[in-house]
């Protein structure tokens, strides 16, 4: 059965004469005729009632006719689809991203990108750093957004793509202070010390679930020759700034989660030069031919994003979309792997 014995059927199906819809077809009665039995015996079902005056569908030529019809459609319109897919204009992408992401540079990015591609899936899931790059490898995802460890350490055949910088800030429960000072991160304040804050209980990121955050934030203890006491974890950024809010202790999270404005906290600046968070774009690196059209548009549109930004911040202006964190990036994709 091939997509001209359908072709075939659907036209005597609409003419219900063997000799109009041979000169519809531009061909001679008898080979159409012998198509019909041929398509009727290989499906083993009758699909015209046959006599001498008249042709008609048998109550199974009439059900699969609608089906056949939709066949030939889509058919059809594969030619068109495959010219959208290699275009970008059409298909999907599975992108994974830190919760830290959706505070900051992740709802523009998919603005921009669905600005641009309306027709293409989006395939979404939340998932930490070290889950997404297994994924990336296994063909689970196509692209995710990742912190980056502090050590240059992604694994071989990750491409990686800079996109934001933003400095750490102190979540605090509402009203607290060190010895009465500070106060809300609002640019105007001289910030806490992380000296200041040592003895509060700590709620953090299990750091079997994202080690490189977990990592970067008990290294900010050490370099001041702090130990960190750890009272709480929690594997969602938003419960854990809840647990703040609650006064189960402080957090140091990205500046970006000053869009969170929940009730009960307060952002504070650190003093002194501590650790940038880097987010970033990872996918599987492959040759020019290899990386899909979409895939592609996402990340020419991530890295147009991320320079606008820097462009912004160089420029002294504060994007509305993230006070209080300082934003920069690379203008290109480097790999980076074990031995960098």
């Amino acid at each position: 059965m091939d997509l001209r014995q359908l072709r075939y059927f659907v036209t005597v199906a609409e003419e219900l004469h063997f000799g109009r819809a041979a000169r519809r077809l531009a061909m001679t009665q008898p080979p159409l005729s012998q198509q019909i039995q041929a398509l009727e015996e290989e499906i083993g079902v009758q699909l015209f009632a046959r006599t001498r005056r008249s042709v008609a569908l048998t109550p199974a030529g009439q059900q699969w006719l609608p089906e056949v019809r939709r066949v030939l459609a889509d058919a059809a319109a594969l030619p068109g689809l495959a010219q959208r897919l290699a275009r970008g204009e059409a298909g999907t992408l599975s992108l994974a991203f830190v919760s830290t992401a959706d505070y900051g540079i992740l709802p523009d990015l998919l603005r921009r990108f669905r600005a641009r591609h309306p027709n293409v899936q989006l395939q979404l899931r939340e998932a930490t750093s070290d889950i997404q790059l297994e994924a990336l490898m296994d063909g689970g995802i196509d692209a995710g957004l990742v912190i980056r460890p502090q050590l240059p350490a992604m694994p071989h055949g990750v491409a990686y793509l800079p996109l934001v910088r933003e400095p750490l800030v102190l979540a605090v429960p509402q009203g607290w202070r060190p010895d009465g000072s500070a106060g809300a991160a609002d640019g105007t304040e001289p910030g806490v010390s992380l000296k200041e804050a040592a003895h509060e209980p700590l709620i953090i990121f299990p750091r079997r679930s994202a080690p490189a955050f977990y990592d970067i934030i008990t290294g900010c203890y050490a370099r001041e020759g702090l130990t960190p006491v750890i009272a709480q974890e929690a594997i969602q950024m938003q419960t854990i700034v809840s647990l703040v809010s609650a006064g189960m202790g402080v957090a140091l999270v990205p500046a970006s989660l000053c869009n969170l404005r929940r009730t009960g906290v307060s952002y504070l600046p650190l003093r002194g030069a501590g650790p940038d968070i880097e987010t970033g774009l990872v996918w599987r690196e492959a040759g020019a031919d290899s990386v899909s059209p979409v895939l592609r548009s996402f990340i020419e549109i991530a890295g147009a994003l991320a320079a606008a930004m820097t462009l912004t911040q160089n420029a002294g202006i504060t994007p509305g979309t993230e006070p209080g964190a300082q934003l920069g990036t690379a203008a290109a994709a480097t790999h980076l792997t074990d031995a960098a």
